[in-house]
């Protein structure tokens, strides 16, 4: 198979799909092709080091695609699957899995002998090569996950807590705020430290990067994951509580995963948290500054924020499968201080 006949497939996470284009204008060797709801399909390109440093795609695939390419005709070509292998696989795979409908049948099974007869691998549910065959709304689709763990699993997260925001969420919201002429960065609710390592590792121009949280273990986690980030120095976290409106400065971005996970006895015990959040961000921002906010409660912030000063600049509306195989939606709120 020539390259000409192979695709890149850059999964992300639905309603992302604005910012995983704008991110790939930074690689002017990667180019978009072809949309679905939760993917972007790019030129095909030898270097994938440079598909590895996406930071809002989940996972990246090389793929082929034709309509001749169900189970039954990859039996009988097994050469389609067995040159995408060959482009991805090396040491650090030791493992695979066929994700395929009817995948316990005689042709499924032999393509499964074919991989562990060629590529020395075993086979395995919990695998690194991750291999699909999957029927699209007009072709067949044969592809190979080119990393053994998805990109979203960054390697600074060492520790991680329940309700953890996804990276490319993070990375997502921060795009946003026009960190780019940004100085000052504060993330409340700072949980495990993802929002505030994203901004740092991508942003070098910010000088101050502070988090704050009210649960000292939650800060335990995070400081785990700045260190190895190698970004101890750059983020500070304080233990503090919201309602306590801490004192920590002016900021030209404030940023959050709002706790919207939390058990709560009341209802009113969430608005009041909400809104003692919005009046605290307002009371610390620049003029000019940004608020971002990423929660699952859509109807409840936008209720705070339209009896606060804040005007709504940018909504994403994001929907993915939880780790327990529960289907979220969640929104992603710019605003700025009304003029």
């Amino acid at each position: 198979m020539t390259h000409e006949q192979l695709k890149i497939k850059l999964g992300h996470i639905k309603g992302l799909q604005s910012i995983v284009v704008g991110e790939l204008h930074k690689f002017p060797s990667v180019h978009p092709i072809a949309y679905a709801p939760e993917a972007v399909y790019v030129n095909f390109i030898e270097d994938f080091k440079i598909l590895t440093a996406l930071r809002s795609v989940a996972r990246v695939y090389v793929v082929a695609q034709d309509e001749r390419f169900n189970p039954s005709y990859i039996a009988n070509h097994k050469s389609v699957l067995g040159d995408l292998v060959g482009l991805v696989v090396n040491a650090e795979f030791k493992t695979f899995k066929i994700s395929c409908a009817g995948d316990k049948s005689p042709e499924v099974r032999s393509i499964a002998d074919y991989i562990t007869t060629t590529f020395k691998l075993v086979e395995a549910n919990d695998a690194d090569l991750k291999i699909h065959i999957a029927h699209e709304i007009e072709f067949w689709e044969v592809g190979v996950q080119i990393t053994p763990r998805p990109l979203s699993l960054r390697n600074y997260k060492i520790n991680n807590m329940s309700g953890a925001m996804d990276p490319t969420i993070a990375y997502a919201l921060n795009s946003l705020c026009q960190l780019e002429v940004a100085h000052s960065y504060l993330n409340i609710f700072s949980g495990s430290g993802t929002l505030a390592i994203e901004a740092a590792l991508v942003y070098p121009n910010l000088d101050k990067v502070i988090g704050f949280d009210f649960d000292k273990k939650h800060i335990s986690l995070a400081i785990g994951n700045i260190t190895e980030a190698g970004l101890i120095k750059r983020i500070q976290l304080y233990e503090k509580d919201i309602f306590d409106k801490p004192d920590l400065g002016k900021f030209d971005v404030v940023v959050a995963d709002v706790p919207f996970g939390m058990v709560i006895s009341k209802g009113e015990d969430l608005e009041q948290l909400y809104t003692a959040f919005v009046d605290y961000s307002y009371s610390v921002l620049n003029s000019n500054g940004r608020l971002a906010i990423y929660t699952s409660q859509i109807d409840l912030i936008l209720r705070v924020i339209s009896k606060s000063h804040f005007k709504l600049l940018t909504r994403l509306d994001a929907e993915f499968t939880s780790s327990v195989g529960a289907h979220l939606k969640a929104g992603i709120f710019v605003f700025a201080k009304k003029q």
